[in-house]
């Protein structure tokens, strides 16, 4: 775990902020399961291990527990949070309500050709994580490639929105990479939103995002039976208590 957390810090810019810098590392941490829902996270450990005082440890804690990640509990400790159906499902309608909307802005305005081929590469560039199982890069181009879409439409402050909500969800999203939900097919699903967009297929462009945001919905329910013990209130919905 240790050695994960140094390798994510190292992928921080030194230009940020400590704070910022232990904030990014620790949500990726969490959003990729190195540290696990339920786990405890220790203030004194992680400064330790970061050669930094407490306090910006303390303040990414904070920023962490507004984002749903985690839980400060006064006198007992910090926990990270077991996922949330239904945080998992109010984050993946806003984000469908603002990557639909954002969509529609790329068909519109149009989108510049340079634009469309970054696009096109970040997918090319996905489709090379497949054979080579490289789950953690695919992540990082899929978000390149929504974050392309919404900055180039100048709809950065929805992104922001997005990154915001999203946390809970993300957890899930890579929790279904690549048994639940294979790379082939989130690549193909970010092909046909380009192809629509290229097209100023308004129906179309609705239709491919829309689809693509509601893939979770697939895959959540066979998420929450393999892994139960990341999910809070799985045993609510099992089969013998359906009855």
């Amino acid at each position: 775990m240790h050695t994960t957390l140094q390798t994510l810090w190292q992928e921080t810019r030194d230009s940020d902020s400590v704070r910022h810098r232990l904030h990014d590392v620790l949500r990726q941490a969490i959003i990729r399961m190195v540290l696990a829902p339920g786990q405890a996270l220790s203030e004194k450990e992680i400064a330790d291990l970061f050669a930094v005082s407490r306090q910006p440890v303390r303040e990414a804690f904070i920023r962490l527990s507004e984002s749903g990640l985690v839980e400060v509990r006064p006198q007992r400790g910090t926990y990270v949070v077991r996922i949330s159906r239904q945080a998992v499902l109010e984050a993946r309608f806003i984000r469908e309500s603002l990557e639909v909307s954002i969509t529609l802005e790329a068909v519109k305005r149009p989108l510049q050709p340079s634009v469309l081929m970054e696009l096109n590469e970040l997918i090319v560039r996905q489709r090379s994580c497949i054979e080579r199982q490289d789950h953690d890069r695919f992540f990082f181009l899929d978000e390149m490639f929504h974050r392309t879409l919404a900055f180039s439409t100048g709809q950065v402050m929805a992104w922001k929105v997005v990154e915001d909500v999203k946390a809970q969800l993300d957890r899930v999203r890579y929790l279904s990479i690549p048994d639940s939900t294979p790379i082939a097919k989130l690549a193909d699903q970010h092909q046909a939103i380009v192809d629509a967009v290229a097209a100023a297929d308004t129906q179309a462009a609705v239709e491919a995002m829309s689809i693509h945001q509601r893939e979770i919905l697939n895959s959540l329910p066979e998420l929450e039976r393999r892994f139960p013990d990341m999910f809070e209130e799985v045993a609510l919905v099992t089969p013998a208590l359906a009855i």
